[in-house]
């Protein structure tokens, strides 16, 4: 192989992995939790993407669960936590993140409009101060296990 040649394969190497490595990042990141019913219209936005929901999909920080008039969900975080959501509703798993080792973590839910059950998991035990739950006129901070909360538009 020639110096030319060479110089020449090893440019496209690196055009390939600049191309590839955001692909890689958003495959290796972990979901925080995952879809385990669904009823109706229900779906996922990640990454500006509107995607249909399926059951035993993952959700990740940062998606939107949107149901429609007669769709709901249920989805089951890492640490046990489980969040329902009602019909035309929209809710944001804003932030998330759990060690299990530790059991040390922290989670923040946006609740645009319609309603959401939490049932706290592991994080609602030991560290409840750390679980928010917001709606576009509230906060409410976690100190029970289980709650529902409706924000209307």
């Amino acid at each position: 192989m020639t110096p030319l040649t060479f110089h020449k394969c090893m440019q496209s190497a690196v055009l390939c992995c600049s191309l590839l490595m955001p692909l890689l990042g958003q495959a290796a990141s972990e979901r925080s939790g995952i879809i385990k019913n669904l009823e109706g219209e229900v779906t996922v936005v990640r990454g500006g993407k509107s995607l249909p929901a399926a059951s035993g999909g993952g959700l990740f920080e940062g998606d939107r669960i949107v149901t429609g008039p007669k769709g709901a969900a249920a989805v089951t975080l890492k640490d046990g936590t489980v969040l329902s959501v009602g019909p035309n509703s929209s809710m944001d798993l804003t932030h998330y993140i759990f060690e299990p080792t530790s059991q040390n973590g922290s989670l923040l839910v946006n609740l645009v409009q319609g309603t959401v059950r939490m049932v706290t998991g592991i994080m609602g035990r030991t560290n409840p101060e750390l679980i928010k739950l917001t709606t576009p006129t509230s906060v409410v901070g976690v100190r029970g296990t289980d709650f529902i909360v409706e924000a209307t538009p």
